[in-house]
């Protein structure tokens, strides 16, 4: 593949906080400029986000802002795909960092182990007390179950990885991604990619930084999102289910069937109290371990964001469950 040419796409809808930084972050790259565009589709936003990517777009002749009237990323990286020049397409999320080889290193690994996505581990930050709690939980084992590409730290073969790069043929044969998922279209994609006998890797060559939501509320309407749109992904591809997936809403669903039950039916309140102290032991025993290695002022908040993770990932994937027409699709 060489230092073939490549299209970075950049999926934003109000990232006036970081905009800037991401694209300088891109500009400053050590692969070749000339070797690069960088197509930033804009999604409705109403802060100075569009002003901000036409600003770099002025100065820098390989920048280009694109429209995208549905405001979702699906919808966005699909208008970037097919603007592209690229044999190559990285994405980059407006509320990212990446480092200064990222572009040299997907290139790499894409040649070097003809994988058909590659990317690096999710490394969160967080900008204050709460942010940076949220940073360690959304990387930890117990916040988001077994999924290799949030914390993996040598180079393996995933179901999944954080943003990606992608030989550009890869869309013709596997398709596009599917504007009718505003969440979880990522893991959709690299389903399809898999069973198509495609190969995705993580591997922490490949570095960035994704900035975290930076209070509880906003974490709990993501992951009441990511949840509610898991059910979508899954009613579709039936065969993406994993373990992992099930369990915040088989929680949840225990939790709430057996509170209600309690008032009606005897032993359901001893049931309810098992499982409520069972989570509670087990985020209390999560929370001093991660405590001790990140900094022991977060184990008092470090139970509320696992909570909060868990709790509306379940509630959304039920909510998803209950309203979603019982047909396979959308």
């Amino acid at each position: 593949m060489g230092e073939g040419f490549v299209s970075i796409i950049v999926p934003v809808h109000n990232e006036e906080k970081h905009l800037a930084n991401c694209l300088q972050a891109i500009l400053e790259q050590d692969y070749p400029s000339d070797r690069c565009e960088v197509l930033v589709v804009d999604g409705l936003s109403i802060d100075r986000t569009p002003e901000i990517a036409a600003q770099f777009s002025a100065r820098f002749s390989n920048i280009r802002l694109l429209k995208n009237p549905q405001g979702i990323v699906s919808a966005a990286m699909n208008i970037g795909i097919k603007n592209a020049k690229g044999e190559v397409i990285v994405r980059v999320d407006g509320h990212s960092h990446i480092q200064r080889d990222y572009i040299a290193q997907c290139v790499l690994h894409l040649r070097a182990t003809g994988a058909q996505n590659v990317g690096g581990p999710l490394r969160a930050s967080g900008e204050g007390y709460i942010g940076q709690a949220i940073a360690y939980a959304v990387t930890f084992p117990f916040g988001i179950g077994n999924s290799p590409s949030r914390y993996a730290r040598d180079e393996r073969y995933v179901d999944t990885v954080y943003l990606g790069a992608f030989p550009r043929h890869l869309f013709d044969q596997v398709g596009l991604y599917d504007e009718r998922l505003v969440r979880n279209q990522d893991y959709e994609l690299n389903y399809r990619i898999r069973a198509a006998g495609g190969k995705i890797l993580c591997t922490p060559a490949i570095r960035s930084r994704y900035y975290v939501r930076e209070n509880l509320p906003e974490l709990a309407k993501q992951y009441f999102q990511y949840g509610f749109w898991k059910w979508k992904v899954i009613r579709k591809q039936p065969r993406s289910l994993m373990a992992r997936h099930l369990a915040p809403p088989l929680f949840v669903l225990a939790l709430l069937a057996s509170g209600l039950l309690a008032s009606f039916v005897y032993g359901f309140g001893h049931l309810f109290l098992l499982i409520l102290l069972s989570y509670l032991a087990a985020s209390f025993l999560a929370s001093p371990y991660l405590a001790s290695r990140k900094g022991w002022p977060y184990l008092f908040i470090l139970p509320l964001v696992f909570a909060s993770i868990h709790l509306s990932w379940g509630l959304g994937f039920i909510w998803s469950l209950i309203t979603t027409p019982l047909r396979r699709g959308h």
